[in-house]
């Protein structure tokens, strides 16, 4: 079986979009299918386009244009050209506005089946765009099938059009995200112990920005450091843009702080990171299935979230993490602060959110569901 897997965000672009359709593919690949990848980058000039194996998968990167229109033109024929050249089996298409419209097209077009997978901000943003309403809106209802990866999504998309849509969380790797001995080096060369003291570190993984609570992030923090001395790592980078003019700001006015920003690390290198925290946090406004959470999770860390979108699919509150509510730095620094003073309980959270991984968000689980969804569709015959 071929797979086409268009995805507006792909490595080495970052955030979770390029994550999650990454280890899809790779997913795939693993398991023996051909995978061929489409995904736009402003890296490349108009028109221009790179071919290139990668980790098993074939990767196409086409240059953006100046209109949109013209970019999903040049996208749409690039499927049909190529589906002319080595016939695909399925559309398979990671985001649900421009992805989801060219792969819901294509495939009406060549006579293909085809999936949309919802992944967040494609429901929860884009819809709100009138110039990608209508494309969201003929994705929805003529895809094959759609796929999201947590409740919340599933109910918004209802509210645009009411069909069957199935229920794929995102998996992690918990052989490769696993709790580690804390790394000193690694904490030294960080920042992480000013004047050498041991300070309790409090962290974030992914693109900071305001949709991951940056205000919230930033102003709890300064609550809890100013009842106890911590450390707040940032595990990534903050966007650029207002967001950074933000965050500057806030930095700015939180005295006696030590706030540490990585910038981009790779995904074998997060596990000794996610270790050096004492407490993992994500509270986000909106979201999808954060893959950081998940992260976490499985390397054993007590974490604090928002009860927005996939969260509420995977923390039991008290079980196995805790809520704080959005957009209440007051809550999220009490939260902190009272695990900050609890180790049994940061462990138990830990241990239990691991397990939780384990059951029900692996790899294998998610690659078996996309599996399925291609079977109903008829993409292949002979089911693993």
């Amino acid at each position: 079986m071929k797979i086409a897997l268009l995805t507006e965000k792909y490595t080495p672009d970052i955030g979770g979009l390029a994550i999650s359709s990454e280890r899809l593919a790779r997913l795939l690949s693993s398991a023996g299918y051909e995978v061929h990848v489409f995904s736009p980058t402003g890296s490349l000039p108009p028109s221009e386009q790179r071919t290139l194996p990668s980790n098993g998968v074939v990767v196409t990167r086409f240059g953006t244009r100046k209109r949109t229109d013209d970019t999903l033109v040049d996208w749409f024929d690039l499927i049909v050209e190529e589906h002319a050249c080595e016939p695909f089996d399925v559309l398979h298409a990671y985001f649900l506005a421009q992805a989801g419209f060219i792969a819901t097209l294509a495939g009406r077009f060549l006579n293909i089946p085809s999936v949309v997978s919802i992944r967040g901000n494609d429901i929860e943003r884009a819809a709100f765009d009138p110039a990608r309403f209508s494309h969201i809106l003929f994705a929805l209802q003529h895809a094959g099938a759609v796929s999201a990866n947590a409740q919340d999504l599933i109910r918004k998309a209802h509210a645009f059009h009411e069909r069957e849509i199935i229920l794929l969380p995102n998996g992690v790797d918990a052989e490769r995200f696993q709790a580690l001995k804390k790394n000193t080096l690694l904490a030294q060369r960080l920042g992480l112990q000013p004047g050498g003291a041991i300070l309790p570190v409090i962290g974030f993984v992914g693109e900071l920005r305001e949709k991951k609570g940056l205000r919230t992030l930033l102003n709890g923090y300064a609550q809890i450091n100013q009842r106890r001395p911590s450390v707040l790592l940032i595990v990534g980078e903050v966007r650029r843009g207002e967001d950074r003019l933000l965050f500057d700001t806030l930095c700015a006015s939180i005295p006696q702080s030590t706030i540490v920003e990585t910038g981009y690390i790779p995904l074998a290198d997060l596990p000794a990171y996610y270790s050096l925290m004492d407490v993992f946090v994500h509270p986000s406004v909106r979201d999808g299935m954060p893959n950081a959470l998940l992260e976490a999770l499985a390397c054993k860390r007590a974490v604090v979230v928002t009860p927005v979108g996939g969260s509420k699919d995977t923390i039991e509150d008290g079980v196995n993490g805790v809520f704080a509510a959005v957009n209440d730095s007051e809550m999220l620094a009490a939260k902190v602060l009272a695990l900050l003073e609890d180790s049994e309980l940061r462990a138990k959270l830990g241990a239990n959110g691991r397990a939780l991984v384990i059951e029900r968000f692996t790899p294998q689980k998610e690659l078996e569901a996309n599996l399925k969804i291609y079977q109903q569709l008829g993409a292949f015959n002979n089911f693993p």
